[in-house]
């Protein structure tokens, strides 16, 4: 068998070997940082991604950051038309945290991509100490949600999405 036909298990992976060679032969397929995503967008590729403002392991700002290169780096028009980034007040690691952290992105991502409808805003859950239920909008980055000024500041119908400001 020649190395590009090796086929890896668990097993038989060695990380200090076989990853430098999967970098060699895959290259930037690999990366999570690739900032020009034209390929993905041009086959109708649609990304939604989330990360939480209170996050312990792992900074906000990287996502922030990301989401930021792609706009530069392919222009903000076109971003917006396949990349969505909703940051998630109050919310830690994947879930968790004084904040709503329960909402479905696969929902969204199916809508975006089978029937053309892409997210302006997704609706989070949270408990409340009381036993009461806290809604809140996801807002796409770089918007935010603003409480109108009247009704209640636990339920998300109270709320807009603007830019921040």
């Amino acid at each position: 068998m020649t190395e590009d036909e090796r086929d890896w298990t668990p097993e038989t992976f060695d990380p200090d070997r076989d990853i430098p060679e999967l970098e060699s032969r895959l290259g930037d397929s690999l990366s999570a940082w690739k900032t020009d995503l034209s390929s993905f967008r041009a086959r109708g590729g649609k990304l939604i991604t989330y990360h939480g403002w209170t996050d312990p392991w792992l900074s906000p700002y990287n996502s922030v950051d990301y989401y930021q290169q792609v706009a530069e780096t392919m222009g903000p028009e076109k971003v917006d038309d396949f990349f969505r980034l909703f940051m998630v007040p109050g919310m830690d690691h994947c879930r968790g945290g004084p904040g709503p952290d329960r909402f479905d992105m696969v929902d969204a991502i199916m809508k975006w991509t089978e029937e053309g409808i892409a997210p302006d805003r997704i609706i989070a859950l949270g408990a409340l100490d009381n036993g009461g239920q806290r809604t809140r909008p996801l807002c796409p980055y770089p918007q935010v949600a603003v409480y109108r000024g009247e009704g209640d500041t636990d339920q998300a119908e109270n709320f807009e999405c603007r830019a921040a400001e």
